[in-house]
């Protein structure tokens, strides 16, 4: 038999020109992009690569067997570059090696075409293997990837179950902010009968600039919601039927939202402060029992709980102007976005400030109002203590200090309430702080809530820069302190990813920090702080720094160009400073953890917490290059003015041109920590792009990527933690020792609220109640309150 090598037939000649055509086309892209990143210093492998495949694709057209073996070069050298690079990560491989399976593919099934038909076995074979490959890979694609697996130990003793009246009183339920149902019904073994059991539409559909984060407030047999617009309605907590509606006509137009409505009841509070006592409780009396709301326009209102009207006795007419006091304001400047915090028969409240407009925006004051009378009881304001009531006549609090814009948590039996505060306007330009706000910004203030002065602090962030506010609710709960006693512990998230845990009697750390080295060289006129603090003794979740290698594309070239555009960036670690030269803020100023804040299984210890992992890339712009005209109303991307100082700031996504993070998934996790041995005990990406839309398209998928998420979990006494902040559209039940989902239910649209759970007293059943208004970046909106119980119940 003659060894001489035959030529191909005349019919295989076209499929082979094909196949050339397309591997030079790739070859070409990828080497002259190649030839980029490796004058940025990057990876030489797609330069390499790109000149082997146009090498190879010349062989293919000419019909020669050098181009079998270039291509089957550029396999096996890929395969072992992806395996050295990034190990044996599922989704960091996916388009490292998925553009190389199927050019092996077709290289193989052209071969007996090459090889006049000399190997077509083993080319079949071969062809049969990376189809099989590609077919696993595929099923693989909607597997959950990145899993953390383990069981927290559960605890021995018996359950405690609350007794007496189910409330949803606060936030996250008490104002201890742990998110803890103490209750049994809805447990393991019987989550999977969830359905629906009532859903209410409000009417007001969240349009641009307006978000539906509420957790709704229970007590009795009434649930009470709020819209972005801060319309409240009450509902029957059985029916989900309207029993009233308060409107107080308040619209910003562009950053409404309500988190929450509080409630107070006089004859309930036993530790008064100032020692005025109680109204008497009078039979049908109004006002007996009140909602308490603040707005979007800077108001705060209480109603009655029973029948939505305004209580006279209360500020004028039912309403006190949270403006007192204030100085200027700029429509869109200062507002409330949070649930106000009741403690005792006090009215707590901060505020929010637009961020990025200008170094002259108003007060961070934090306020204690009367709940009784609306009058002010105590104001702390950081830059000047000596002001804690109303300011002087023709003064104003003052201005541009670090505000609170989130929610805090009380301790009643140490008279303290836990302020996050949030950084020093426009954010990223510090060249101009006083000294107070040096002082308390991205920090833990506890304040005492009689009089509103401060017993210490503890700053997460030094000379915050970067928008790295303190946006969780502290978590209050008592922690093994190792001798067979507890701690009591304030527990707070951060956008950094980082969980400090200190001791809420002094601000002492019970987990250990440690202040460590960051970069220097921020921009001329401004400084860096040279060291930063870091909870070395908790968990860090979704802080590893970025690299070259994380990054990500859907396809070899918008990873290829995610590449390039890390390496012409200034990136080094979470505390980069921005300068004119675009830089990136890592874990982002989205998060981390954000608003939503945590949820603590009281009984088993376990803090359950998800993360938000986007991170951004922002811009000084010298003054006289803001160009007004391009200046955006968009809160966190666009171009902000930070009028005053010497810098502007761009601020916009990490992406590619398909629009998808540049970086590798998972974007956004949900993770479970024992307190008791401050360990990752399980984790698993959260949520699927099944709805999410890039470009207009939406995916339809299940793939299990993690996205970013919004809201906070829920944990309950019967072992579940519900999450609904998904991307995609589902209230989420997971076992809260393992992490294992065991229920999820189909929501109209998608949710960035917080779920809640309740016992009717009417029928004592269990419910869990969750709004959903629309994911964040969803093009369906909705204004749906929906609630779950058991089938049969």
């Amino acid at each position: 038999m003659s060894n001489e090598f035959v030529k191909p037939s005349r019919g295989g000649r076209w499929p082979l020109l094909l196949l050339g055509l397309v591997l030079v086309a790739n070859g070409a892209v990828l080497a002259v992009n190649g030839a980029r990143l490796t004058a940025l210093g990057g990876s030489w492998y797609y330069l390499i690569t790109g000149v082997l495949l146009i090498a190879s694709g010349v062989c293919h057209a000419l019909r020669r067997m050098a181009g079998f073996w270039l291509l089957a070069l550029v396999f096996v050298g890929t395969v072992a570059w992806a395996l050295a690079e990034v190990g044996t990560e599922f989704w960091p491989l996916v388009p490292r090696l998925a553009p190389v399976l199927v050019l092996g593919l077709l290289g193989l099934l052209a071969l007996p075409r090459l090889s006049g038909g000399r190997i077509r076995g083993l080319a079949r074979l071969g062809a049969a293997v990376l189809a099989l490959v590609l077919v696993a890979g595929g099923v693989a694609v909607f597997q959950p990837h990145g899993v953390i697996q383990g069981q927290a130990a559960a605890s021995a003793s018996p359950i405690p179950v609350a007794s007496g009246e189910s409330r949803w009183q606060y936030y996250g339920r008490t104002p201890s902010g742990t998110r803890y149902a103490p209750f049994t019904q809805i447990n393991r073994d019987n989550v999977q009968q969830l359905e629906v059991a009532w859903t209410f539409r409000t009417g007001m559909v969240a349009g641009p600039g307006s978000e539906d984060q509420n957790t709704p407030t229970q007590i009795g047999d009434t649930v009470y919601v709020c819209t972005p617009r801060n319309q409240v309605f009450a509902l029957d907590a059985d029916t989900g039927e309207q029993k009233w509606k308060f409107d107080p006509q308040a619209d910003t137009k562009a950053w409404n939202r309500c988190r929450g409505v509080g409630y107070y009841e006089p004859a309930a509070v036993t530790r008064r402060v100032g020692g005025i006592p109680a109204p008497a409780p009078v039979e049908g009396r109004a006002c007996a029992q009140r909602i308490v709301l603040t707005t979007v326009d800077a108001r705060l209102i209480q109603i009655d709980a029973k029948t939505g009207q305004p209580c006279q006795g209360f500020g004028q007419g039912g309403t006190v102007d949270l403006k007192q006091g204030m100085g200027k304001i700029k429509p869109l400047y200062y507002f409330q976005t949070s649930m106000p915090t009741v403690v005792r028969n006090l009215v707590v409240v901060g505020g929010w400030v637009f961020d990025g407009r200008e170094i002259d925006e108003p007060s961070g004051v934090v306020r204690a109002f009367s709940a009784d009378t609306g009058e002010l009881v105590w104001a702390w304001d950081l830059g000047n203590p000596a002001i804690d009531k109303l300011p002087p006549e023709g003064q104003s609090y003052t201005r541009s200090t670090p505000n609170m814009w989130s929610t805090p948590a009380f301790d009643d039996a140490l008279g303290l309430i836990y302020l996050p505060t949030g950084n020093n306007p426009p954010d990223f330009w510090g060249g101009q702080r006083s000294k107070a706000s040096e002082s308390y910004s991205s920090s833990i203030v506890a304040v005492d809530v009689a009089t509103g002065k401060e017993r210490w602090k503890f700053q997460t962030v030094h000379h915050d820069i970067w928008d790295y506010d303190v946006p969780a609710q502290p978590a209050l709960y008592d922690v093994p302190d190792g001798k067979g006693g507890t701690v009591p512990a304030v527990i707070q998230l951060t956008k950094r990813g980082q969980i400090f845990m200190l001791d809420r009697r002094d601000g002492t750390p019970i987990a250990e920090v440690k202040e460590q080295p960051v970069p220097q060289g921020g921009q001329e006129g401004d400084w860096t702080s040279k060291t930063q603090p870091y909870s070395v003794g908790m968990p860090a979740i979704g802080a590893e720094p970025l690299s070259e290698a994380r990054m990500w594309g859907a396809t070899w070239f918008d990873q290829l160009a995610c590449r390039i555009a890390f390496k012409q960036l200034r990136y080094e670690g979470e505390f980069t400073p921005p300068t004119t030269t675009p830089s990136l803020v890592y874990p982002g100023y989205y998060g981390g953890f954000n608003w939503g804040s945590a949820a603590i299984d009281e009984h088993n210890g376990i803090l359950i917490v998800n993360d938000i992992r986007m991170p951004q890339l922002v811009r000084l712009v010298p003054r006289a290059d803001v160009d007004d005209k391009k200046v955006t109303m968009d809160h966190g991307m666009g171009l902000h003015p930070q009028a005053g100082t010497p810098y502007g700031i761009t601020q916009q996504g990490f992406n590619s041109a398909l629009g998808i993070p540049c970086h590798a998934p998972a974007w956004g996790t949900l993770t479970a920590i024992d307190l008791k041995t401050r360990r990752i005990v399980w984790q698993r990406p959260a949520g699927t792009v099944q709805d999410v839309a890039v470009k207009g398209f939406k995916a339809g998928a299940s793939v299990p990527l993690g996205m970013p998420t919004l809201g906070g979990p829920l944990t309950t006494a019967g072992g579940l933690s519900f999450y609904s902040g998904t991307q995609d559209y589902y209230l989420r039940a997971f076992d809260t020792t393992t992490g294992q989902e065991l229920w999820k239910g189909r929501l109209p649209v998608g949710s960035q609220a917080t779920p809640m759970s309740f016992v009717s007293p009417k029928t004592q059943q269990q419910y869990v109640v969750v709004t959903a208004g629309g994911s964040r970046q969803s093009p369906d909106r909705g204004d749906y309150v929906v609630a779950y119980r058991l089938k049969g119940q």
